[in-house]
This record gives structure tokens, C-alpha cells and sequence, in this order.
């Protein structure tokens, strides 16, 4: 859609909040350049456990005993049939299956098959809508991530949280409608700002990135002599010779800017206290697990994701990086599942006892799966699986999910998915289905660029209604 001629008077009679207060929704949605929900949302907010580097599925959640069986076997050709292998993998002379080295029971009413990695996990499955049947297109960590979060593999489209923002903009006018926590650690697979981008979007839907130093956003305290009553006037004037810009010339970056710079205003008191945490109890902390007193680990990312879902946040994304396990998979993969397994579970029960898991929609997955085989030598007590989009394992929970419930399975090997093959979810059908929690059609909530009408599944996805209470 394109913004329409704006005079200055036109945007200041527009503005809810008027000169000095230009809200990150208010002025925008005063450009006609902000989406509106289709129809009742299921959903208020998503909090999004993306764990980069690709979880491998046959240690977590799809039990293949098979593979125990025939551990050290050649994966047959019929299972195969011809896909293509990375080259990582691909030159292998021998492709071993093997078998996972971890037990898996049954929990919970559902009966629901999970790791042993993932006692915690476990007590909250009847919670999870698990999908056993995410595929996706690519094959290597930059394309893929790049693919979950924007819908494309290219660089330079807008993220989920993006058009989100777009959509829905923030309840709370004082912090961001996305905001992304990154858990600070030694990776292997960069994670690049444009994974919370904007893209062709104005700039003002980008997700706001908080750290784990003293400062959670750079730049946002005023330097030393700038007292708050000079910030603010600055500020205004600012907003006025920016008007005077955007009447000349009617570009939205302009009024963006204005936008950000409004936030960043109201952000050095509200980012300060949404991620002070030293008013929390100690029961808390123990629930979220002994990392959770550490600023950057996974364990205080979760529990600021349900202070800021508390303050109502529209999209909260958290990324964990290191399940890229093409070697020593199982010293690796029970590191991971002790890092997250814990405070991944007390978000939801927290949520939960808050309230707020009735409206809030919570998601965990990485970009894709492992492969059955072993990647280079296998060993009586080690392994390595290469990356494999074919077929995967993900859960949602909370608002608008059907709880208890196990979509779509694999074969017997863990390489394919099991006919009917309508039971795969694509990511653009993963996709849809969020937008569609959210109140959105995603055929509809486009953006119009260089002539064409964008949208965050392209051409592609459908809601998936199997995953829907």
C-alpha cells in the first residue's frame, strides 16, 4: 500500500499523541502505511524460541527406534532417493545411520514421545502443540535462518517481527512492538541484525536488539551536560524540521526517524525497568533455573521475555545459537538441552500462572533438521548429523493452539515425511498459520515495493487449521 500525500498540518491533526510525542504506531499509522488485523486475533503476542544452528530432531522429540536397529547400516537408496546431500556430507563414501544415544518415554495425557534430554520439557508436553512434519528449502544455516524469519532466503526482506510491527505496532508506547535477545555466547554461525530487519518496510518496524551490559540499547542515556528538559527540546525541534523534510519531499524514512527518535526518548526509562530484574523472587529464579541470574544467558533471556510480554510486547524473539552439531553431537546436544531445557519450560508455566499464556503464543524451532546418517566417522560412543530440510521437528503453545496434540510424523528412518505428505507444514504454512493467530490473512497483509505487492509468504503457505484449538 502506499502512503498517501501528507501536509504537516494534515500529520500533526492525524497524531494521537501530537509534536513531542510521536508514538512508533501513531505516526506511521497516520502515513496509512500501518496494516490493521483482518479479523479477531487468538493471539495478543509471540514469544519466538528460535534455536539457530538446527536441533537435531531424533534426540529430542521424533523417536526412531529403527535407527537403533540398524545403527551402522548403509541409508538405503530408497530411502535416500537422490536428494541432494550438503558437501559437507555429500563425498561421504558411507552414509551410517545412527541410532540416538539417548532414551525416549512417553509423558504427559497426550503420550507424547520425548527425550531424556528434555525432562522438563516433558512435564509441560501436554502444553505443546508438537509438528513432526516442518520442512523447509534450504539447506545451509545462512538461507535457511534468513527463510524462517523473512520468507525468503534472499537478504533484504522484511522479518516476521517486521510485519508484525507493521500490523499490529506496540500496546505499550513507552517500548518497542519487537524487541530480539540473543544469548551471549561462543557460535560458530553468525546471527546478522537483517534475521529482526525492516527491509523495504520503514525502518521503524525493525526489531530494537537488547544487550546484556550495562547499557541494554547503545546510545539510548543522554551524553553527559544533555539534561531530559534539553533531550526534549531538542526532540521537538528535530520533529519539526523533519516535517518540514517530508512535506517537501513525502519520503516515510523521514517521519520514522522521528518515530525512533520518540522511542528512543521514552525507552531510557522504560527499557531500564522492564530488564531490572532484582525485584524478582527467588522462587522465580529457581524456576527459570541456576543461569537465570546471568544477563545474556538463554535462562534471563526467557524470564525478560515474559517481563515483556507482561508489558506487552507484541513479539519477543530469542535466539540460542550452537545446535549445529556436525560432530561430538552427544556431549554437544546434552550442553544445549541443559541450557535451554529448563527455562524454556518455566516461560511456559510462568506465563501460565500470570495469565498470560491464554493470549500469548509461544514457538520453538530452529531452521532445520539432521540428517538419520552419521556425518563422518561413527563410533560406538560419537557421531555428527548434517543438516537436513526434508523433515523436522517444532512446538507451539499458548493462545489459539490445539495442546496435547501431535502433528504429522516421519518415516521410519526419520529422513522423510510419512504419507499423506498433506500432513507436511512448510515454513511459509507455519508462517501463515502465526499471522493467522494473530488476526491476519496473509494474502492480505502486503506491502507495496518497486512496484509490487510483497507479502511475508510470497506466493506460497497455507494456515495450517490442524494446529488450531
Amino acid at each position: 500500500m502506499h502512503a498517501p500525500d501528507l501536509t504537516r498540518r494534515r500529520f500533526l491533526q492525524g497524531s494521537a499523541l501530537g509534536l513531542g510525542a510521536l508514538g512508533l504506531g501513531s505516526d506511521l499509522a497516520a502515513q496509512g502505511v500501518r496494516a490493521l488485523p483482518h479479523f479477531a486475533p487468538r493471539a495478543r503476542r509471540v514469544i519466538y524460541l528460535f534455536q539457530s544452528g538446527g536441533p537435531s530432531q531424533l534426540e529430542t522429540f521424533d523417536y526412531k527406534p529403527l535407527l537403533n536397529e540398524r545403527n551402522g547400516e548403509q541409508l538405503p537408496d530408497s530411502v535416500r532417493r537422490g536428494q541432494r546431500l550438503t558437501g559437507m556430507s555429500g563425498n561421504q563414501s558411507s552414509l551410517p545411520l545412527a541410532g540416538a544415544q539417548f532414551r525416549f518415554a512417553r509423558h504427559g495425557q497426550s503420550g507424547a514421545w520425548v527425550s531424556e534430554l528434555l525432562p522438563w520439557t516433558a512435564r509441560v508436553v501436554d502444553r505443546l502443540c508438537l509438528v513432526k512434519s516442518m520442512h523447509t528449502e534450504a539447506i545451509n544455516h545462512d538461507p535457511a535462518i534468513t527463510f524462517c524469519c523473512t520468507g525468503s532466503e534472499s537478504a533484504g526482506r522484511p522479518s516476521l517481527g517486521a510485519w508484525l510491527s507493521y500490523g499490529l505496532a506496540s500496546s505499550n508506547a513507552n517500548l518497542p512492538a519487537f524487541v530480539v535477545l540473543v544469548t551471549q555466547k561462543p557460535v560458530d554461525q553468525p546471527l546478522y541484525a537483517r534475521l529482526w530487519g525492516s527491509g523495504f518496510l520503514p525502518s521503524a518496524y525493525q526489531g530494537v536488539q537488547l544487550l546484556s551490559g550495562r547499557e541494554p540499547v547503545l546510545y539510548l542515556s543522554n551524553p553527559a551536560g544533555v539534561s531530559t528538559p534539553a533531550r526534549r527540546r531538542q526532540l521537538d525541534s528535530l520533529v519539526r524540521l523533519n516535517l518540514e523534510q517530508h512535506e517537501r519531499e513525502g519520503d516515510p524514512e523521514i517521519l520514522a526517524r522521528s518515530a525512533q527518535a520518540e522511542m528512543g526518548y521514552r525507552m531510557q526509562t522504560s527499557v531500564p525497568e522492564a530488564t531490572d530484574t532484582t525485584g524478582e523472587s527467588d522462587e522465580v529464579f529457581a524456576l527459570y533455573g541456576p543461569d537465570a541470574r546471568t544477563p545474556g544467558t538463554y535462562a534471563h533471556n526467557c524470564l525478560l521475555a515474559r517481563r515483556l510480554a507482561e508489558r506487552d510486547v507484541r513479539f519477543v524473539q530469542l535466539f540460542h545459537p550452537g545446535w549445529d552439531h556436525h560432530g561430538n553431537l552427544p556431549a554437544g546436544i546434552r550442553t544445549l538441552c541443559r541450557e535451554t531445557d529448563q527455562p524454556t519450560a518455566a516461560l511456559l508455566v510462568d506465563l501460565e500462572r500470570r495469565g498470560l499464556l491464554e493470549d500469548t503464543l509461544v514457538v520453538w524451532g530452529g531452521e532445520f533438521g539432521r540428517t538419520s546418517y552419521s556425518q563422518g566417522k561413527l563410533t560406538a560412543d560419537d557421531y555428527g548429523r548434517d543438516h537436513h530440510p526434508r523433515c523436522y521437528s517444532i512446538w507451539l503453545a499458548g493462545a489459539g493452539v490445539r495442546a496435547g496434540h501431535c502433528h504429522g510424523a516421519t518415516d521410519e528412518f526419520g529422513y522423510n515425511l510419512l504419507e499423506p505428505e498433506q500432513d507436511g507444514v512448510h515454513v511459509h504454512d507455519l508462517n501463515a498459520t502465526l499471522l493467522y493467530l494473530l488476526g491476519f490473512d496473509h494474502t492480505r497483509l502486503v506491502y507495496r515495493f518497486q512496484g509490487r505487492d510483497f507479502r511475508l509468504t510470497d506466493v506460497s503457505g497455507r494456515v495450517v487449521r490442524e494446529l488450531l484449538a
